[in-house]
């Protein structure tokens, strides 16, 4: 490829001259032949782009023209680098602009921050950049789970337990009532967002305050059905090192679709109720036995609780069984928690998982929902399902270690 680059003002004083005052160079990068088959364009003319880039706005002289061995029309110099056919930004600057986006809380956040290093850019600009970018990921995180993913430190040694944590939370949509004065349709609805977490137990540990710490996790969110959702995260469990795991461990809430998952993908895996929510449960039915009164509560309660605890879950269960149901909705509640403990009857093994020093709580699927919620269910913020699902796709990229085959030309 001939090339032949020359730098010059584009004031007379060389300094910035346009309305953003970001400096302004002129360059000339002709190439006359195709980086995709090497021959030499046809029909060629020269005209002018202008690329923004971490230095500032550059202005080229480009040549377009057509490709003989296909007959596409296009710019060597947008195909060799990458760039969409009317992309303005250049790869760098679309890199940081990107991670940014994907660092902050909103698009406003994302352009005060950029504004901040040296590039004032537009909300709108980083929302098209953000979808564009987020589609590619997407497209291959799809053309990815086509085929067995390659386990990304082989070297390591297997991990004596692997840990997936799997919850939901609702995130606030469009609806196809929205926008339209006068409609029978819902404008606003409300979806279920899975998300599951993947590690090696012995990337868990503690702060000095006590507070539990991943040095390393995968985090995978999707909208739709169980089973995409489960060989999305079985894809990246893999490439962390699942398949060589001597054991694994699977903890939820209690969802039915969780156990119904964990049963699809990681049949023989032990299964565990995270040990908060069983807590939750039994406040719950002991409120319906009990009342509302606070010492007696307790009282029913904390025993129980502590027997759950500390190996005597049986004897819990059984005693849960056998309480008489009253009429009314205290009987409905009872009713409720009864038929809850029943079906999670041998994943409240506690004591045992504890002495092994494997986890009995789902605290890291719920600090990562937390931590998606924090970004998903800002004020006033209603999503469609292809903007979250870029906005994610480019978010798990980042965090995945996926980032750099963003910027990998197709």
């Amino acid at each position: 490829m001939r090339s032949n680059w020359k730098w010059k003002p584009k004031g007379a004083s060389g300094r910035a001259n346009d309305s953003n005052n970001v400096c302004k160079k002129k360059l000339t990068a002709k190439a006359a032949f195709s980086p995709q088959s090497g021959r030499r364009l046809v029909h060629r003319r020269g005209r002018r782009m202008q690329l923004r880039t971490v230095a500032g706005v550059i202005e080229l002289a480009v040549l377009h023209g057509q490709d003989p061995s296909d007959g596409h029309w296009g710019c060597p110099i947008r195909e060799r680098w990458g760039l969409a056919c009317h992309q303005q930004l250049s790869l760098a600057l679309a890199d940081k602009l990107a991670f940014t986006v994907t660092a902050t809380g909103s698009y406003a956040e994302a352009a005060a921050v950029a504004g901040k290093w040296g590039v004032p850019v537009a909300d709108a600009t980083l929302h098209a950049l953000t979808q564009r970018l987020g589609a590619k990921a997407e497209a291959r995180t799809q053309a990815a789970l086509q085929s067995a993913p390659a386990e990304r430190q082989p070297e390591r040694a297997p991990t004596a337990l692997a840990v997936l944590m799997v919850d939901g939370w609702q995130v606030r949509q469009r609806g196809p009532g929205w926008g339209k004065k006068q409609t029978r349709q819902p404008r606003v609805e409300w979806h279920e967002w899975k998300t599951g977490v993947f590690y090696r137990h012995e990337q868990s540990g503690r702060t000095a305050a006590g507070r539990g710490v991943l040095s390393e996790k995968i985090v995978i969110g999707w909208q739709g059905e169980p089973a995409e959702f489960g060989r999305r995260l079985h894809w990246e469990a893999l490439r962390g090192g699942l398949s060589r795991a001597q054991h694994r461990l699977v903890a939820g809430d209690g969802a039915a679709w969780i156990w119904n998952l964990a049963q699809d993908r990681w049949a023989g895996a032990t299964q565990v109720l995270d040990f908060y929510h069983a807590s939750q449960h039994l406040w719950e039915l002991g409120r319906a036995v009990q009342g509302e009164e606070e010492g007696a509560l307790a009282r029913w309660v904390e025993p129980r609780r502590h027997r759950l605890r500390h190996g005597q879950e049986k004897r819990v269960l059984q005693e849960i069984a056998a309480l008489p149901v009253p009429a009314g909705p205290a009987g409905e509640i009872m009713r409720r928690e009864q038929n809850y403990f029943a079906s999670q009857a041998g994943r409240m093994n506690y004591r045992n998982l504890a002495r092994r020093g494997w986890p009995i709580g789902s605290g890291p699927v719920e600090s990562a929902c937390r931590q998606k919620q924090c970004r998903f269910k800002r004020p006033g913020q209603s999503w469609t399902v292809r903007g979250m699902r870029h906005l994610g796709a480019l978010t798990e990229a980042r965090h995945n270690h996926h980032w750099d085959e963003l910027w990998l030309c197709s």
